[in-house]
């Protein structure tokens, strides 16, 4: 058992009128805009998916600031004042080519065959048992992921403004609660927009003061390498196979693990963030959502984790028995200590935006797969289009209420951020190899998804909870177990797929138009010749993707 994720009492910020009056200015007009939205939610398609209408800038900003939650800045802060440089990693090679593949290659698939959600795009591929188990997966881990959310959100606005927990839970969840309510996806997008930039604004006022604080780059450089060791700084020092790192981690994992199986688990098959991309008027557009995306990813990894490695200089025991701080108290910390009272207001707004921005996210896709694939295909079928309307913002107020509960199943992390990877392992691998070999190979059973799931799943939670937490290897992280969980989680679902395909029928060729790479949608008059709608015949999207993917290949190398 790690020590529970509280950050320490004495951080508590000198906030006045002028940072209260920030935080109320923002709240209103989160409001405003959820008022605003609803007067567009007409049909059950409009309340979940913003009736396919919205333009790319806005479902890419939003697509990044769903991701961009106070779980990722707090986790992946924690992570640079733990592991250093090596945080680049989640970055670079754990989101950025998952998120050109999404965009290139696997929006085809969900736009153009018009499912309204992940799981139901499992439901045309393979069979009902998949899809009603890919949906409780998935509305399992969307519960727990705002948990999560929720948790850290209460922790700290107690440390910081003095809140009880249960005040911060529930002003956060009311406004998270309302706007959702009243406007559906439309408002969460649209306040997504809103809470990136909020988020920014927060976030690079404590790298710029932070770094003066510290002698720039280069005092920050060498007393990190003074302190904690060359490969702190750098990006794969001490990654080859059989050494010893900060990360605990080699190289092999770290690309396969983080890079191809946890990354394009979570980035190609999570709802929070694909949901974003089917909210786009047009196939384009849903393809141009997650490289639009891309862009400021690349760069939002210095303004997270800055402050991590200038709180490890300042703090030089962070984390350790002999300092009261942890590594998540990474950002408040320099909160307490960097900031003037007015910038400290818009710094606290942009961490509650960040809160719910991620709690958001991860509510409204649990309200569009639990109403339509589960309700709605299982339980009350065929009602008048209102009626899934009106379940859908009851699912969500009861969504607020199971996070609540989930809440405190964060605290045995002291990373928040190994917590969520943990989860990641569990839910979002195993569906990932499902989507792969399913969209990838006609031959794949109807039975095999179900099966896949099964054996994905239990194998990454069976490395994890026995092999690494009782010991029988030796794995010297939590991060890196998560790895290895992921590529446990991959290799048996695949193993598992292949092996029931070969002994059940496939689906019959005429289901699988529009499923299979090199089909087309049975909407379609005539099929296309051999790759006409391949991804690599189209040229402007592919210039889009070579270009952030070589701004990705070369960053990494200059540390």
């Amino acid at each position: 058992m790690q020590t529970p994720t509280i950050l320490a009492a004495e951080l508590r910020l000198p906030t006045n009128w002028l940072d209260y009056t920030i935080l109320g200015i923002y709240f209103a007009v989160v409001l405003g805009i959820g008022l605003a939205a609803r007067r567009s939610v007409k049909t059950s398609l409009d309340f979940f998916l913003s009736g396919r209408s919205l333009p790319a800038w806005v479902t890419g900003l939003a697509f990044i600031a769903a991701n961009l939650g106070a779980t990722e800045i707090l986790g992946m802060a924690a992570n640079s004042a733990q592991y250093g440089v090596y945080t680049t990693h989640w970055y670079w090679i754990g989101a950025i080519p998952a998120m050109v593949f999404l965009g290139l290659v696997m929006m085809p698939f969900y736009y153009g065959s018009k499912v309204r959600s992940v799981p139901e795009f499992l439901l045309l591929r393979f069979d009902r048992a998949a899809h009603l188990l890919s949906s409780i997966l998935f509305a399992a881990a969307a519960i727990l992921i705002a948990g999560v959310n929720l948790y850290a959100l209460a922790i700290v606005v107690e440390a910081l403004l003095g809140w009880p927990q249960w005040v911060a839970i529930v002003v956060a969840g009311f406004f998270v609660l309302a706007y959702i309510t009243l406007g559906g996806l439309s408002s969460a997008i649209y306040n997504e927009v809103l809470q990136f930039f909020v988020i920014l604004a927060a976030l690079i006022p404590i790298t710029v003061i932070g770094l003066r604080s510290v002698g720039g780059w280069d005092g920050l450089s060498d007393s990190l390498t003074e302190s904690r060791g060359g490969d702190f700084m750098t990006a794969w020092g001490g990654t080859g196979i059989g050494s010893d790192n900060p990360l605990g981690a080699n190289w092999l994992t770290i690309v396969l693990g983080l890079g191809f199986v946890l990354s394009f688990g979570y980035w190609t098959t999570n709802f929070a963030e694909v949901q974003r991309a089917l909210s786009a008027k047009n196939l384009s557009a849903a393809q141009r959502t997650p490289l639009i995306a891309a862009f400021p990813k690349i760069f939002i990894v210095f303004i997270v984790m800055i402050p991590g490695l200038v709180a490890a200089v300042l703090v030089p025991q962070i984390g350790t028995a002999e300092s009261d701080l942890q590594y998540n108290d990474a950002i408040p910390y320099l909160m307490q200590q960097l900031l003037p009272n007015g910038v400290l207001g818009v710094a606290v707004t942009g961490l509650l935006a960040a809160f719910m921005a991620g709690m958001a996210a991860n509510i409204s896709s649990f309200n569009t797969v639990f109403t339509a694939d589960i309700w709605q295909k299982y339980v009350v079928k065929h009602r008048e289009d209102a009626y899934y309307v009106r379940f859908g913002r009851l699912i969500t107020a009861i969504g607020v209420l199971a996070s609540i509960g989930t809440a405190f199943l964060a605290s045995s992390f002291s990373n928040i951020m190994a917590y969520l990877q943990t989860l990641f392992s569990f839910f979002n691998v195993p569906m990932f190899v499902v989507f792969i070999i399913g969209m990838f190979w006609k031959r794949a059973s109807m039975k095999s998804g179900f099966w896949g799931l099964i054996a994905g799943t239990t194998a990454a939670m069976v490395n994890y909870f026995v092999i690494y937490k009782q010991g029988v290897i030796d794995i010297p992280t939590d991060q890196g177990a998560n790895f290895v969980s992921a590529i446990a989680g991959f290799v048996a679902g695949a193993v598992v797929m292949v092996a029931v395909s070969l002994f059940t029928a496939p689906k019959p060729a005429e289901e699988l138009q529009g499923l299979v790479y090199g089909t087309r949608s049975p909407g379609m008059a005539e099929p296309p010749a051999e790759g006409d709608d391949a991804w690599y015949r189209k040229p402007a999207l592919l210039g889009w993707g070579a270009v952030i993917l070589a701004a990705v290949c070369y960053i990494p190398f200059s540390f």
